[in-house]
């Protein structure tokens, strides 16, 4: 009786019987197409007689004198296949079938995995050889260049000059935004080309030692202050500054030069034109205090640096800007060591 039950109420295994029987009808009708055709002899269908020991002659000619009723035998043999899907198909056929088949994708599915895993290790070892290649190759471009600056002559120093040579200490002015910088018009203008900014700061002072002048005390500008060693603006920001001439208060001989700002940075020298003819006052270094007696006081232009020149004897010069918040000119005290 034909089964009438939908698909959608058939199980896996009665659907594929079902494909199978399909698949076998049409192989069959191609094969008796082919054998109306004559491309074959016998159909696979045609039941081979039973043969038995007894009925059979023995052979006593060679394989190509058989008879020709065994033909037919040889043909249905090799005419008979065998498929997978056939109904009637050996359980243990194919079963071996799956096992091969699920072994053969497993080993090809171990095989596309290794060689995914063999490109990574491959793109990791390049990468790491062209870092490497990177490194060393930046190392010797180093080391070559390295050697090439050595093998450089050497420039010709650019002329320099000392800014106590050419103008007095203490110059500055005022920007608009009210800040304060180095006067580079009190430079005479041939020269300014010469003044750049490492000139205008001591790049190292010198140590104090017992002979180094250490305090500035006028009682009469009710000033006792420390001194500072240079007279760049840094050293002026601080206080009073000693020019690095190399002299000392308690040398036989030699001008020590003191300056100060009059309007800025504390105004240490604010009032120093007050200062007249025999007013005294007082160097203190590690072991003495030195008295010293005003001579002379003058105005004179911020290039006379003559004024800081030495004279007979132990002097000092006292210099600040002038006049008051203008300072166009300086205000100079010469005095000589009295003790």
């Amino acid at each position: 009786m034909r089964d009438k039950r939908p698909v959608d109420e058939l199980s896996i295994e009665e659907l594929e019987r079902i494909l199978a029987i399909r698949k076998r009808e049409e192989r069959m009708q191609k094969l008796k197409r082919m054998e109306r055709a004559g491309r074959i002899v016998g159909t696979t269908e045609a039941a081979a007689p039973p043969v038995s020991s007894a009925s059979v002659a023995p052979v006593t000619a060679p394989l190509v004198t058989a008879p020709a009723a065994s033909a037919p035998l040889l043909v249905e043999r090799s005419l008979s296949p065998h498929f997978e899907d056939e109904v009637d198909a050996p359980a243990g056929r194919s079963e071996q079938s799956r096992f091969w088949k699920t072994f053969l994708n497993q080993t090809l599915f171990l095989v596309e995995a290794a060689a995914v895993i063999g490109l990574v290790f491959l793109g990791y070892q390049m990468l790491t050889a062209t870092n490497t290649l990177q490194q060393e190759t930046a190392s010797v471009q180093t080391l070559a260049d390295e050697q090439r600056r050595a093998n450089l002559p050497t420039l010709a120093p650019t002329p320099q000059i000392q800014l106590n040579q050419v103008v007095l200490p203490g110059g500055h002015r005022f920007t608009a935004t009210g800040e304060i910088e180095f006067n580079y018009d009190e430079v005479p203008e041939a020269l300014r080309y010469l003044v750049g900014p490492q000139m205008l700061q001591i790049s190292a002072r010198p140590p104090a030692t017992i002979e180094t002048a250490l305090e500035l005390n006028i009682p009469k500008l009710n000033l006792d202050q420390t001194i500072v060693q240079g007279t760049d603006l840094e050293a002026l920001k601080l206080g009073i500054g000693q020019l690095l001439n190399g002299v000392n208060p308690g040398d036989l001989s030699g001008n020590v030069v003191l300056a100060g700002h009059n309007d800025v940075y504390s105004e240490p020298f604010r009032y120093l034109d007050t200062l007249a003819e025999g007013d005294e006052f007082f160097i203190r270094t590690q072991t003495q205090i030195f008295t010293y007696r005003v001579t002379e006081t003058l105005i004179v232009d911020p290039n006379d640096v003559h004024v800081m020149n030495a004279r007979d004897g132990a002097t000092v010069t006292l210099i600040s800007c002038y006049p008051y918040r203008v300072n166009s000119q300086r205000y100079i005290v010469y005095a000589d060591r009295v003790t």
